[in-house]
């Protein structure tokens, strides 16, 4: 009989039935019940297998069909399916669907972008829509605003957890069924739909995945075969102090095998199955330490390892995806490699950025700017790899939880003014030159203000009435990712950050890959309210610097001036350390970048 069962967990359907497989080491019986049998729990019992495992396989079981298990442990209960691919709701049935992955999922034609050009959108489903109010977003809204985000020159889209979550509406980072995608978000066929699109426009889809703890509300893996010790949660669960979590009692078990190698095919799942691009893992932290600090007394060695296991398999099987860690404590071991002793992922979100340069821009008082900070958050890097980061200005984190957008925390009550619209863009102008892979968060190009919640639109009427942000954003995407072949030094490793004036408040940097014409850039920028008609800096070489962006540029907004000439020439006079040194006009709050094109005399 068992040479009959299919591989694998959960439901995995053939072409006349399904075979049934699930883990309850605990449970005295164990049955599928559906509508394929009247939810009958006497009419297909699962058979014990090795290790605590219980399989079947159910003639006329189809996809489509509606399922749950039949667990009796001392007492029948019944219980979704932990390994679901869909699911009727939160609180509802389990539906069988194919595991098999989609190759039509990925044109021809579609390479995942390299990462020194990679540029995310953090996008969160239910409220990307044109629908405010009680319509929420799905996928099908998202796919219509593609087209936005392609005009951008986004090249990644980072989604917001969509599993399934309890409710109709949340962040998404209260799973309740890891393997299922949210049915108020349109399930898992619309979300291939989504996937398949972004892709048809050259857009990576990366995801949103929370192994720190699951639930903690509508979670069938509470206690799932009625085993549990100290209160706690059973199998799936530590049942001792590890267990807790700033989101309620509910961390994974790490040490148990069958609990890591759900967390394992649940992360291969996305990237194999669903063919997205890369994960976000949630607070890392969480899952290297109890209490997500530096307590040695409280580390979980085998939440370490876990993740070294998961991004091996990961280089291993498909070393194109990307795996980011949501760590957020600046340690280098995160993005170390595991031969090395890391932890194995590509690149993690930088608070050495994030916290010293939203700190910088919303100071009121010019001269509490602290250009040192702003020099060191430049500068910073994990290893000897520039990209082994993700900076922004603005995430869900960042824009909530007692927190505003950059421009409403600039200026509380007029995120739309002059200063706060400056310094935003000037936030905006290091996160697309410093090095690392650059990050928005949704509506950020609009100007929103609001902070962020669940249930509240973005405004796309913004996109004409704040066109030239619209615009700011698109030019700097395009300079980043070196679209017209004259700043490649962008997508380089190289940095030196050559002149800090803690005076004036001007910081000056010079990015380059190989270094030459069209490859060498410079990034002046200027944290004052005062204008600098000649302000002297450094130049790595000789020769005609054109002005490629002015923060200050006309275009972006009626207000502005413009810094001054769009040219500047370099002579042969060492300034900063540099050989040469050039003289640039500097409007308040403002960044500008310029770019050799010309061979040096």
């Amino acid at each position: 009989m068992a040479a009959e069962l299919s591989a694998g967990m959960g439901a995995i359907p053939d072409n006349t039935g399904t075979t049934f497989r699930v883990w309850a080491p605990n449970a005295q019986e164990v049955s599928v019940v559906g509508t394929f049998n009247d939810w009958s729990p006497e009419a297909d019992a699962l058979l014990r297998e090795d290790n605590g495992y219980w399989a079947e396989r159910v003639e006329g079981a189809l996809v489509g069909h509606e399922y749950k298990f039949s667990i009796t442990a001392g007492e029948s209960m019944l219980r979704m399916d932990p390994y679901v691919r869909q699911v009727t709701n939160s609180v509802g049935n389990g539906v069988i669907y194919p595991h098999d992955g989609d190759p039509w999922l990925v044109p021809d034609d579609y390479r995942t972008p390299p990462w020194n050009e990679m540029v995310i959108y953090e996008l969160h489903l239910g409220t990307f829509t044109d629908q405010p109010g009680e319509s929420a977003g799905n996928f099908q809204s998202a796919i219509e605003r593609l087209e936005h985000l392609q005009r951008l020159g986004i090249n990644v889209i980072e989604l917001m957890p969509p599993m399934e979550f309890a409710g109709e509406r949340s962040w998404g980072y209260n799973p309740a069924h890891p393997f299922a995608i949210e049915s108020n978000y349109g399930g898992p066929d619309a979300f291939k739909q989504f996937i398949k699109a972004a892709h048809e426009k050259g857009m990576a889809v990366f995801m949103d995945v929370v192994y720190n703890h699951f639930g903690p509300s509508d979670l069938d893996l509470w206690r799932f075969d009625g085993w549990s010790e100290n209160d706690g949660g059973g199998i799936y669960f530590y049942n001792d102090w590890r267990a807790q979590t700033p989101w309620g009692h509910t961390r994974p078990d790490y040490a148990r095998p069958e609990v890591r190698t759900f967390i394992r095919d649940n992360a291969l799942t996305w990237l194999e199955e669903y063919r997205v691009d890369g994960l976000r893992w949630d607070a890392t932290a969480h899952i290297r330490n109890v209490w997500g600090g530096s307590d040695p007394g409280a580390n979980l060695e085998d939440g370490w390892t876990l993740m070294q296991w998961i991004n091996d398999e990961i280089n291993s099987r498909q070393p194109w995806k990307v795996s980011i860690a949501e760590d957020l404590l600046g340690e280098a071991a995160i993005t170390e490699t595991t031969a090395n002793g890391g932890a194995g992922f590509d690149a993690q979100w930088d608070s050495r950025f994030v916290h010293p340069i939203r700190s910088v821009l919303t100071i009121r008082d010019d001269q509490s700017r602290d250009m040192t900070s702003v020099a060191r958050a430049i500068d910073h890097r994990y290893g000897d790899d520039g990209f082994r980061r993700v900076i922004y200005t603005e995430s869900h984190d960042e824009v909530a939880n007692g927190s505003a957008r950059l421009p409403e925390e600039i200026w509380p009550g007029n995120a739309s003014g002059w200063h706060a619209r400056k310094r935003a863009a000037l936030g905006a102008a290091l996160v697309f030159t410093a090095p690392g892979i650059p990050m928005i968060f949704q509506g950020q190009e609009l100007l929103e203000g609001q902070w962020f919640r669940d249930d509240h639109a973005i405004d796309w009427a913004r996109l004409d009435t704040e066109s030239g942000v619209v615009r700011m954003y698109r030019d700097l995407i395009g300079l980043r990712r070196n679209v017209d072949g004259r700043t490649a030094g962008l997508t380089g490793q190289h940095v030196r950050v050559h002149h800090v004036n803690q005076t004036d408040k001007v910081i000056a940097f010079y990015r380059w890959d190989k270094s030459g014409p069209n490859d060498d850039v410079l990034v002046v920028a200027n944290f004052a309210e005062q204008r600098h008609d000649a302000y002297s800096i450094g130049a790595p070489s000789e020769g005609t610097w054109d002005v490629v962006f002015d923060g200050d540029a006309p275009v972006y907004h009626e207000s502005y001036e413009g810094s001054g000439a769009t040219q500047a020439e370099a002579r042969p006079s060492s300034l900063d350390g540099m050989p040469a040194s050039l003289t640039v006009g500097l409007a308040p709050y403002t960044a500008i970048i310029l770019t050799r094109s010309e061979p040096a005399n």
